[in-house]
C-alpha cells in the first residue's frame, strides 16, 4: 500500500519564516515554522490524503521511529534522552504527578536521534568537548571563568558542571563570562565565542549559554549528519536538516529555553563522557542510494537521488518515503504517487519493491534491522 502524508509545521520560536517554506515552494511564512512530523507519535500524526491521520490507519500497530524535517534560525533548548530503561522508570514514576504538574517523560521510550543536514550549513552543539580544550576556552575569558576552570578538570567535574551552572547557585559566574565574551577573542575558538555570543543576545541571562561553551560546536555541510546517542547533551543552532529518533518525546532540558528545566533529571541522563562527535559516514545501499548507519534498532535512514532512469529500492517496512527536492514518483506493484518537496508516501503492506522515478532527492526512514 501507498498513502500520500502531509503535516502542517509546528510553530515553535527557534523555527525559521523561510527554510520550510522554500523547502516546500511557498512564500515567506507569517510566523516561525519549526518541524514538520511524519510519523504516527501521538503527539503530532501525519496527515494521511484521505483526511484520516496515520495513526488512525495504523490502530495498534506503531512506528519504531519519527521522521521530521527541522528548521532553526535560533538555538533549541540544550537537551539530553534518556536511555531505554530511564525513560520507563521515569514514565511510571511521573504517573503520580497531579496534573499540569511539569512532566518530564511524555512516553517509555528511549530517543536516539539523527540529523542530516539539507542547508549549506547546519550548526549544532554536540556534545561535551574534550576537557583540555575546554580548558583552554575557558583561560582565555579571563578571571570571570576561573571558578568554572577550577571545577573542570575531568570528565565527571565537566559533567557535573553543566549541572552547577543551571542549580541557580552560578547565576554570578554565568553573568561574568556572558558579560566577558563581548570583549574575547580567540584564534582557536573564535567560532564558539560567536556562537556564544548570538546566543547571550537570544537568550538574556540565560545559564545555557555558558553550557553551551562546555561543548563542540559542529557544522555540518549537505549530506552531513551527526548521530546522538542517549544522555549526549545537544542543541541545534540553525540550519534545514532531516531528523529521525526512535518514536519518543522525551526531553530534559539544560538551558536556552524558557521550559521547564529540572536539573535533577538532566544530571541522571546525563553522559559523562567528554570528546568529538564524528560524522556518520554514508554506505552505499545501491546505485543512488546511500544509508547512514546507526548503532540503534528502532530505525534506519536511506538517502536517494533518483533520475528519470528510476531507482529501485526495496526498504523494510513499514516505511516513509519524503521528497526533498525536484519532483518524483514512486511507483508500487498497483499504484502510484507523486511527491514535491516536503511531502511523503507511507509505504506498507507486501510492496516488496518500490521504484523513484524522476529527477529529486529522497529520504527513506524504516525500521533498524
Amino acid at each position: 500500500m501507498l498513502l500520500g502524508l502531509t503535516n502542517a509545521p509546528r510553530p515553535f520560536d527557534w523555527g525559521s519564516t523561510t527554510l520550510i517554506a522554500h523547502l516546500e515552494g511557498r512564500p515567506e511564512a507569517p510566523a516561525p515554522e519549526a518541524e514538520v512530523w511524519f510519523g504516527d507519535h501521538p503527539s503530532d500524526p501525519a496527515d494521511a490524503v484521505d483526511g484520516r491521520s496515520l495513526d488512525a490507519h495504523l490502530g495498534d500497530a506503531k512506528l519504531p521511529y519519527l521522521l521530521k524535517i527541522l528548521a532553526a534560525t535560533k538555538s533549541l533548548s540544550i537537551q539530553a534522552h534518556p536511555t531505554r530503561e530511564q525513560a520507563i522508570e521515569g514514565f511510571a514514576a511521573e504517573r503520580s504527578l497531579p496534573e499540569g504538574a511539569p512532566h518530564n517523560y511524555a512516553d517509555d521510550n528511549h530517543k536516539p536521534e539523527m540529523i542530516v543536514a539539507l542547508s549549506d550549513e547546519f550548526v549544532a552543539l554536540c556534545g561535551l568537548r574534550e576537557v583540555e580544550a575546554t580548558r583552554r576556552l575557558l583561560e582565555g575569558l579571563g578571571s570571570a571563568a576561573q571558578p568554572l576552570l577550577e571545577r573542570v578538570t575531568d570528565d565527571d567535574s565537566l559533567a557535573e558542571s553543566v549541572g552547577w551552572l543551571l542549580s541557580g547557585d552560578a547565576q554570578d559566574v554565568v553573568d561574568a563570562v556572558i558579560a566577558a565574551l563581548e570583549g574575547a577573542s580567540s584564534d582557536e575558538f573564535d567560532a564558539e565565542i560567536a556562537n556564544a555570543r548570538r546566543n547571550a543576545e537570544q537568550f538574556p541571562g540565560d545559564p545555557g549559554v555558558v553550557v553551551g561553551l562546555l561543548m563542540n560546536l559542529m557544522t555540518l555541510g549537505p549530506g552531513e549528519a551527526l548521530f546522538l546517542r542517549a544522555g549526549q547533551l545537544h542543541a541545534y543552532q540553525s540550519g534545514l536538516g532531516i531528523e529521525i529518533m526512535a518514536a519518543s518525546d522525551n526531553v530534559m532540558r539544560g538551558g536556552l529555553t524558557p521550559k521547564h528545566i529540572d536539573v535533577s533529571e538532566l544530571m541522571h541522563v546525563l553522559e559523562r563522557v567528554s570528546g568529538p562527535v564524528a560524522l556518520v559516514e554514508p554506505t552505499r545501499v545501491s546505485d543512488g542510494v546511500s544509508e547512514y548507519p546507526v548503532p540503534v534498532d528502532d530505525f534506519r535512514l536511506w538517502r536517494g537521488v533518483s533520475s528519470l532512469d528510476g531507482v529501485t529500492i526495496e526498504p523494510l517496512l513499514p516505511a516513509i518515503l519524503l521528497c526533498t527536492s525536484g519532483a518524483i514518483e514512486v511507483r508500487g506493484a498497483e499504484e502510484s504517487i507523486e511527491l514535491k518537496p516536503g511531502q511523503a508516501v507511507f509505504i506498507s503492506g507486501d510492496e516488496s519493491a518500490i521504484t523513484v522515478v524522476g529527477e529529486g532527492d529522497f529520504f527513506v526512514a524504516q525500521p533498524g534491522a
